[in-house]
């Protein structure tokens, strides 16, 4: 099958485009066609190399966990599928697969795409959507009433954020650059930052940071929480807390249990989906570059499907 391919760690230069095996399909398993992909940070870094204690991956990989597509065949164990329907999901890290035209993955992960969903839309999900919630209510532990800031609230995870947070009933601060400030406030920013020409340490008695930058722009966050308050990152797995107040890493490793409520949200209203950029299979390497450069407007998608 044709697929994007890694044969060695490096930047996105080192991707390239050619011929995958596709694995034996097991009795708990589903074949799937690929119609779209997502690409993430995490694509970026296990291209890298830096992932390989956590995620590691064997020559050739095919990169890639977020996708859409239509149910080629399903093993003998699978009875909630059956070829034709149109499904989503993310694959383990580790395996990857989705920049290539089928992936093979269990069927428990793999959620049916309702009418009103586009494929488009629906591998723009998985990971974004799952992060932004796993980062506010289980590791951020966001109650309605408090404030919290999200970091680089245009992009992927950032735009999912902004709106489980209104949701839920915070008080959003978003920081963006001045070409996404209407769209952040259209997604349920109480106010915004122009991160280039204001300063967001000006912010006190914040309850939630949610860091998708780390470095200079997470040292500095520390002084906007209240006593007791808590920074979500995204980014440095060796976040510690510090006076009073706490840092946990989000790590994310499975977006099956969050898909059955970007579903339901989306199907109330609730739930927009901002895409930056669609590449063809053949520009993937194209799509990484655009993705690191940090300055994309919601989700890059890879179109599998020719």
């Amino acid at each position: 099958m044709k697929a994007a391919l890694l044969n060695a760690f490096g930047g996105a230069e080192v991707i390239t485009i050619g011929e995958a095996i596709l694995r034996d399909l097991q009795p708990n398993e589903a074949v799937v066609c690929v119609e779209v992909s997502g690409a993430n940070p995490l694509d970026l870094k296990i291209t890298a190399g830096y992932m390989q204690q956590v995620f590691p991956v064997d020559f050739p990989y095919v990169p890639g966990t977020d996708f859409s597509g239509v149910v080629d065949a399903v093993g003998a164990e699978v009875k909630n599928l059956k070829p034709g329907e149109r499904v989503f999901g993310r694959t383990e890290p580790s395996s990857g697969g989705a920049f290539g035209r089928n992936v093979v993955i269990a069927a428990a992960n793999l959620c049916v795409i309702p009418s009103e969903m586009s494929f488009e839309q629906a591998a723009a999900l998985p990971t974004t959507f799952g992060t932004a919630r796993k980062a506010l209510f289980e590791v951020g532990h966001l109650q309605r009433g408090q404030r919290v800031l999200i970091h680089a609230a245009a992009g992927g995870v950032g735009s999912m954020a902004i709106q489980q947070a209104h949701h839920a009933g915070a008080h959003v601060i978003a920081t963006a650059s001045a070409r996404n400030i209407e769209l952040v406030k259209s997604l349920g920013a109480d106010e915004v930052i122009d991160y280039r020409t204001e300063d967001f340490t000006r912010l006190r008695g914040i309850d939630l940071v949610l860091d998708t930058i780390g470095g200079e722009t997470l040292e500095k966050s520390w002084s906007v929480l209240r006593p007791g308050g808590r920074i979500a990152s995204l980014v440095e797995f060796g976040i510690k807390s510090r006076s009073g107040q706490t840092g946990e890493f989000v790590f994310f490793a499975s977006a099956t249990s969050f898909l059955p409520e970007a579903i339901r949200q989306f199907q109330a209203g609730h739930l927009q989906i901002i895409t930056d950029s669609i590449f063809p299979l053949e520009e993937t390497r194209s799509a990484l570059e655009k993705l690191a450069t940090g300055h994309a407007r919601g989700k890059v998608l890879v179109r599998i499907s020719n």
